[in-house]
């Protein structure tokens, strides 16, 4: 006779309710138009592809526990030290030991809309999510952010999904208002925006974090870092796990790193091609925030002049229709009339607008 186990009713009562985190379509099959993950379209730095191959015969030895050459890189970026830097398997992981250190009762505090992975690696904690709603003006309400009492605030900057990034003296009204750390998750600042890590010698309740999987071309490697006061880096490095970045990941994380040149160009390119395709949409008279991210937030209107949700969601299945895949995030009123454009190349942005016209002409 089998033996059963129900999970459902074993696991935590905090992990039951859980939601998972839901990331964007992965097609299957060729000829895709792959405009929902903002992935970079470019490929990395060449000279990751030579350091990956010389690693590959160092792959029965274990990485080096703490990546140390790459926190060395980054801290002399940035001016810091190397004790003011720690690095996570995607910046993901360093928002969960950020979670598993320092969140607690009342519980993490976010911007709504933000990142969908807040309220996830809150929830794994057993920890509550305290919202704080934009307008549609998205403007930083410093105030909002103080009243949620949260130990633990996420603010993410560009915002995700409308790409609008907030000006530094807004961030430092807010580290001053706090009574708490604020986490400035930056995953899109090389796009146009100002970073905060020029704040953080004279703000030791500020955490920075960034990823390489964006400006620098490495989704698929998972590597982000975070920079913040050495006393906060030794906690972070208690709960992270001794491996957690493999060899591979390491090394091609430095050399893109370290190819300035490279990274300056596509960099370039990615926001050469965002204003270009601004331009196109208003064109068609759409409301586009401004952005300062790798994609552009956009609300669509039909043949008739109309906005709204029904809009959005026949353009986002018309489009899915001619294989273009966007994002469309029904469930919240401020965002259900929009539809997020990853920025591509140029022609993979002109199978897009080209889609779009097609639908104006048809819907």
């Amino acid at each position: 006779m089998k033996k059963t186990f129900d999970a459902s009713s074993r696991a935590l009562p905090h992990i039951q309710d859980l939601h998972a985190y839901v990331p964007g379509e992965q097609p299957q099959g060729e000829a895709w138009v792959k405009l929902n993950t903002n992935e970079n379209p470019y490929p990395p730095s060449p000279k990751v592809t030579e350091a990956v191959a010389l690693e590959v015969e160092n792959l029965s030895k274990y990485p080096e526990p703490t990546s140390v050459k790459l926190r060395a890189l980054i801290g002399a970026r940035y001016g810091l030290e190397q004790s003011n830097v720690i690095i996570g398997n995607g910046s993901d992981n360093i928002l969960d030991l950020i979670t598993r250190c320092f969140v607690s009762d009342p519980g993490a505090g976010h911007t709504v809309p933000s990142y969908s992975l807040y309220p996830v690696v809150a929830g794994m904690s057993g920890q509550g999510l305290i919202d704080v709603n934009f307008d549609r003006s998205i403007q930083l309400d410093v105030e909002a952010l103080v009243a949620t009492q949260a130990k633990v605030f996420f603010l993410t900057n560009p915002n995700a999904p409308t790409g609008v990034a907030f000006p530094l003296e807004q961030i430092e009204a807010a580290l001053e208002a706090i009574d708490g750390l604020l986490v400035v998750d930056e995953a899109y600042v090389d796009f146009g925006a100002d970073s905060a890590v020029s704040l953080l010698n004279d703000y030791e309740n500020l955490i920075v974090v960034r990823t390489f999987s964006k400006s620098y071309s490495l989704a698929g490697m998972r590597v982000g870092f975070a920079m913040a006061a050495a006393p906060i880096i030794r906690m972070l490095d208690r709960v992270r796990d001794a491996y957690n970045l493999d060899r591979v990941a390491q090394v091609a994380a430095q050399a893109a790193f370290e190819d300035v040149e490279h990274f300056e160009a596509q960099r370039q390119k990615v926001m050469a091609t965002r204003e270009a395709t601004r331009a196109q949409l208003d064109a068609h008279d759409w409301f586009t925030y401004p952005s300062a991210a790798n994609f552009l937030f956009t609300e669509p209107k039909n043949a008739a002049g109309e906005s709204g949700s029904e809009v959005a969601a026949s353009l986002f299945e018309y489009l899915k229709s001619q294989r273009v895949l966007v994002r469309y995030f029904s469930s919240h009123p401020l965002t259900c009339s929009f539809i997020r454009v990853s920025v591509g190349t140029d022609a993979e942005m002109k199978v897009f607008l080209t889609a779009v016209e097609s639908w104006l002409n048809n819907a």
